[in-house]
Formats: C-alpha cells, sequence, structure tokens
C-alpha cells in the first residue's frame, strides 16, 4: 500500500472512532457545552493517535509476525489508559473507579500479548513452512510440498496455491525429461535407419565408379537397389517432416471432410500391388460407414496400419479393413493373420523406431505406428492394438463422430 493511502486509512478509522465518541456522548446526555468540552479533548487525542499509529506502522514495517500481534496488543491497552488517565483528571470518572479499571486494563495487557504470542507463533510456524517449501523449489526439489497449515485461510489459501505450482513444475519437468529422452531415442534411431540405406548407396556407387561391375545385368540390379534404398530414405523423411509439423490446431480447422468410404479406398489402394504380390486377401468391409464424414489424414493412418499389416503377414495370408459406425464415434480395424505381437512389445508399437526385431531391419522406418497415433490423437480419438504370437494382430482406431 502506498504510504498516503496508508494515512488516509489511518485518518479515516480514527475518525470513525472520534466519531463513534460523540455519539456515545450525545446518546449519554451530553448537552451543547458538554460535547464541546468533551471535543477539546478528542480532537488532541485524534491527533496524536493517528502521529502514534503512523510511527508504529513505520517502526513496525520489518518487524516479525509476533513483534506487530504483541505491539498492536500493547498500544491498544497504552491508549486505553491514556484517556482512562485524562477523564479521572478532569473528574468525569472517579479516581476508585479509575484505579479499578487501570487494574482490569493492566490484566487485559497480559492477556492480549498472550493471544498475540500464540497466534503469532501459530503464524510464524506457517510462514516458515512456506518459506523452506519456497527455498527447495528454488533449490530445484520439485517433491517439496506446504501441505495443510494451521495459519488461517489467507495463508492455508498461498500454501494450496504454491503446492498447486509444484504439482504443475513437477509435471512439466517430467515431460521436459521424456520429451528429451524421446528426442535422444529418436536421434539415435534416425542415425541407425539412414545408416543402412546410406551405406548401402555409397557401396554400390562406389562399385560402379571403380568399374567392379560393368555388365548390364549387375548395372541394373544395382540400379534397381539403389532405388529401393532411396525410396526407403524418401519414405523415413516424408514421415519424420509429418511426425514434426503435425499441427492439432491444423487438424481442427480443416475445412475440408471426406467420406470414410474414399478414405479406406485410397488406403487400400495404396497397398493391393504388394498384397497381391505377397499372394495375400485384402478385404474391406465398412458394414454401411461409407458415408460417414472424417478428416482427409485418416488415409494416413488406416495406410500406414495396412502397410504394416501386409508386411508382417506371411504369404496366403489375409487383412481385414473393418469398420463401423455409432451415435457417437465412427470404429475402424485393421486386422491381419500375420507372425503377431509379443505381449513384451504391444506396450511399445506405437514408439517411433520401436521395432520388435532387436536387429532392425526390414523396410520399415519404424515411424508409421508412430505417425498414425499422433494423428489419431490429434483428431481426438484412440488406436489400440492386440495381438497373439502366431495368430495375427489387430489395431483399431475409434473417433468421434
Amino acid at each position: 500500500m502506498r504510504p498516503w493511502r496508508a494515512l488516509l486509512l489511518l485518518v479515516l478509522v480514527a475518525l470513525i472512532g472520534a466519531a463513534g465518541t460523540f455519539v456515545a456522548g450525545a446518546a449519554a446526555g451530553m448537552g451543547e457545552g458538554e460535547l464541546l468540552h468533551l471535543a477539546a479533548y478528542v480532537v488532541p487525542a485524534f491527533l496524536v493517535t493517528v502521529s502514534a499509529m503512523w510511527v508504529a506502522g513505520r517502526l513496525l514495517a520489518r518487524a516479525s509476525v509476533a513483534q506487530r500481534f504483541v505491539a498492536v496488543g500493547a498500544i491498544g491497552v497504552v491508549v486505553a489508559l491514556s484517556n482512562l488517565w485524562v477523564l479521572s483528571r478532569q473528574m468525569f470518572v472517579s479516581e476508585h473507579d479509575a484505579t479499578l479499571l487501570g487494574v482490569l486494563l493492566l490484566y487485559s495487557v497480559g492477556a492480549g500479548i498472550g493471544v498475540a504470542v500464540v497466534m503469532a507463533r501459530s503464524q510464524s510456524r506457517a510462514l516458515g513452512r512456506l518459506t523452506t517449501t519456497a527455498d527447495a523449489l528454488g533449490e530445484g526439489d520439485l517433491d517439496a510440498r506446504v501441505g495443510p497449515i494451521d495459519g488461517g485461510p489467507e495463508l492455508e489459501l498461498l500454501a494450496s496455491t504454491l503446492d498447486d505450482m509444484a504439482e504443475r513444475l513437477s509435471l512439466a519437468h517430467e515431460r521436459e525429461r521424456a520429451a528429451e529422452s524421446t528426442r535422444r531415442d529418436l536421434i539415435t534411431a534416425v542415425s541407425h535407419d539412414l545408416r543402412t540405406p546410406i551405406a548401402s548407396l555409397r557401396a554400390m556407387v562406389e562399385a560402379i565408379d571403380d568399374r567392379v561391375v560393368e555388365d548390364p545385368a549387375s548395372m541394373r540390379r544395382y540400379a534397381s537397389e539403389m532405388r529401393r534404398s532411396i525410396r526407403q530414405v524418401v519414405a523415413m523423411v516424408d514421415d519424420l517432416f509429418e511426425l514434426a509439423q503435425l499441427d492439432a490446431v491444423a487438424i481442427e480447422t480443416e475445412a475440408h471432410r471426406a467420406r470414410l468410404g474414399e478414405v479406406v479406398g485410397t488406403a487400400v489402394a495404396a497397398v493391393e500391388l504388394q498384397a497381391e504380390e505377397k499372394g495375400l486377401s485384402l478385404v474391406a468391409e465398412l458394414n454401411g460407414a461409407e458415408d460417414a464424414p472424417c478428416s482427409p489424414r485418416l488415409v494416413r493412418v488406416i495406410q500406414n496400419l495396412l502397410v504394416n499389416a501386409v508386411r508382417h503377414t506371411p504369404a496366403d495370408g489375409s487383412v481385414r479393413v473393418e469398420a463401423r459406425r455409432t451415435a457417437s464415434s465412427i470404429e475402424i480395424a485393421v486386422a491381419d493373420t500375420g507372425e503377431g505381437i509379443a505381449p513384451e512389445d504391444l506396450t511399445r508399437v506405437f514408439e517411433p523406431f520401436f521395432r520388435a526385431d532387436p536387429a532392425r531391419h526390414g523396410a520399415g522406418a519404424g515411424l508409421g505406428l508412430a505417425l498414425a497415433k499422433r494423428i489419431v490423437d490429434t483428431l481426438g480419438g484412440e488406436i489400440s492394438a492386440q495381438s497373439e504370437p502366431s495368430r495375427g494382430a489387430r489395431f483399431a482406431v475409434t473417433l468421434p463422430a
């Protein structure tokens, strides 16, 4: 509070007290002359009180809570004793009554100071816990909490606010640590997965440049392998770019909506050739959900699930796309009769670059399922995986209608 506002508040409080004195005097039957006589004492007392309160406020500005409580109690009693002394000197109160009231006021000094000390200790303990917790948080101990304190509603609110802030800081720190761990894993995985096709490309280019191979058949085979490695690198870079650029706000504000039948048809068409080459049965059953509106980005989700299913399903197996529409959701599932997923790997299949194969070989970059989950999460839906080893896998996507 600014100094002039504090002084104004003191004057206002003292004026209220002085006005109360005159009201009480008038109610007691004092005449005009007696009220003027009373004013001769009240006005100087008013000025002395304001000055004393102002000086006390300045002196106690840096005092502890206990010292302030004791000072307030002591000042109140001193003012009362001073007024009583003036009244007795002017014969408003008899000397016997003044002595009796003085003794009672002196007793109230001890009682008031005792209450002030008890209250001050409670406040001091509460403030001490707040200070200790704030210091611990400042030093990096995000597990520090104030907990319940017996310090009154204001300090309880402050403690609750500080604990809430600490909880949010702890969660933010955990998210930051998880993000940093993911970033390190991502860099490691990208380095590993890019190294294989790039090393293959380098070896084949050097072989051609050094004329190790010159016959047309070998050159065609090398060109085919180089094209495959380039496709693998391009697919990985595209997935990484889309994963990094995926924006929830952009998806939420999409103006264009697609039909589920068109989305599934586009995704199935992208893997039909690979399925035919392996002799797989590729079936889509939408069960009347063809006209359900959905985000065009769902094509990438279903396509990635189908690519994963075709890759891990042996020849003569089957891959099915099923859909179902309810009043509140759209459900799409991709099931296969492939090799399945081990139970310990089911919880990690949506992690970027995760592969159940420790050798990390194969055509995939390990980003398809991670990208599918990111898109589904951004669309406000859920994606899950179920599998039994050697009996196939089933990936289910549920989106709000």
